[in-house]
């Protein structure tokens, strides 16, 4: 029987025998849409990580020199807690220090921040997360001006009392009002607001507009680090092996200014979006293997289940056998028949399963904080394991079909 006559009548057997045939793909389905729907979901976890998480609080190309790492996943023991409180502290001189040192053509920022209660005559106070900066923080961050203007390097060196605010603390605190040219309060001393951020959105539920950013040298630094200290310095360099080439030269200043010996570990951190997203990688990994495992047992079932209705098809279909085989059908052309008829049936049965996965990762996506992004290998990569569950399938029946006697097939009634 060529191919194509043995793909069409497995779809005709499908379309004849509805319920029996539902029943029979239902293991292949369930187990092809868990897959898409983990792998999916996984996959829409790591881009978003990768470039919203990280690329929106990191930036690109960027590293941040701090007292100890900032974004932790959990993988921080009491005693690595321990060694980090133990750590000095940074201070605008340390910031100073390392700028004088780096390679030409860097960006850079101090950075200062912590939520502070903000309040204007137009609304309620409320926190925001208030960042007293310098320098090319704008550039680094890569912010776009919904209204107004970022604060001049002028304004930033003379510390002057202006501030440029996200889109939801503008919301907030100037219902219905243009906000550039009024006054925000924070601890009670008044900021001019020169301008407002594009909306930036959320990370995790973290809303990424409740910002006010101020120059490091007005009084809001003494207000996000009252010890007088620093959170730390922000580095951008334009390439990537510019940035590691920087991120040396600053453990060498570092380590010279702290008079490390060369057996002491750094008491600093230098943090990427790479070193930041270290840990979820690995998350990421075994998600994706837990992924692939947990729907095996769908496909598992479903090939037995297969396996059972084809070693029917060949009880019911005996006779067909020992009339072809008399006709000069050969073991390989019976073997190929059924191994195409339950090959279709699997495919069939993983084409609806990734139909559904992609709806259900879709949904998920809709009504939870969980993005997803369809691979398409992943839809590669069913389609192949529905095809290979069908032929795994299909082998026994294959071969039970084949090696039947055509004079005692063509007396089976």
């Amino acid at each position: 029987m060529p191919f194509l006559e043995a793909v069409r009548l497995a779809l005709a057997t499908i379309r004849v025998q509805k319920l029996k045939s539902f029943f029979t793909l239902l293991g292949v389905m369930i187990g092809v849409m868990f897959l898409i729907a983990v792998v999916s979901i996984v996959e829409g976890m790591g881009r978003y990580m990768e470039e919203d998480f990280a690329g929106k609080l990191l930036g690109v190309n960027t590293y941040t020199l701090r007292r100890f790492p900032d974004i932790q996943m959990g993988n921080t023991t009491e005693a690595q807690w321990r060694e980090f409180v133990r750590r000095p502290r940074f201070y605008e001189s340390d910031a100073d220090f390392v700028r004088s040192q780096l390679p030409p053509g860097m960006r850079t920022a101090i950075l200062s921040d912590n939520f502070v209660y903000a309040a204007s005559p137009h609304n309620r106070p409320r926190q925001v997360m208030a960042v007293a900066t310098d320098g090319d923080y704008f550039t680094i961050k890569q912010y776009e001006m919904e209204e107004g203007r970022a604060f001049t390097r002028q304004e930033a060196d003379y510390g002057r009392p202006v501030i440029v605010i996200g889109i939801e603390t503008a919301e907030h605190f100037f219902p219905n009002l243009d906000p550039v040219g009024r006054e925000l309060r924070i601890a009670g001393i008044p900021y001019e607001v020169v301008g407002v951020l594009e909306k930036q959105g959320s990370i995790f539920g973290f809303s990424m507009d409740n910002l006010a950013i101020a120059p490091f040298r007005s009084p809001l630094s003494r207000v996000t680090d009252p010890r007088g200290d620093i959170e730390g310095v922000i580095v951008q360099a334009g390439s990537e092996a510019q940035m590691y080439e920087a991120m040396e030269v600053t453990r060498e200043v570092m380590r010279g200014r702290r008079k490390l010996v060369p057996a002491q570990p750094d008491n600093f951190a230098m943090e990427t979006s790479e070193s930041a997203l270290q840990f979820f990688a690995e998350l990421k990994g075994r998600l994706q293997v837990f992924g692939m495992a947990l729907p095996a047992i769908g496909l598992v079932v479903g090939a037995l289940v297969i396996m059972n209705i084809m070693l029917v098809a060949v009880a019911e279909r005996t006779r067909e056998i020992g009339v072809r085989k008399a006709l000069g059908a050969r073991r390989s052309d019976i073997s190929r028949q059924f191994l195409v008829e339950a090959a279709t049936l699997s495919l069939v049965g993983a084409a609806i399963g990734i139909g559904l996965g992609l709806a259900i990762a879709r949904v998920i996506s809709m009504v939870s904080p969980l993005p997803a992004n369809v691979a398409p290998w992943s839809i590669a990569f069913a389609l192949l394991v529905g095809a290979g569950v069908g032929v795994t399938a299909g082998w026994y029946p294959a071969r039970r079909a084949s090696r039947l006697d055509p004079i005692a097939a063509l007396r089976q009634e």
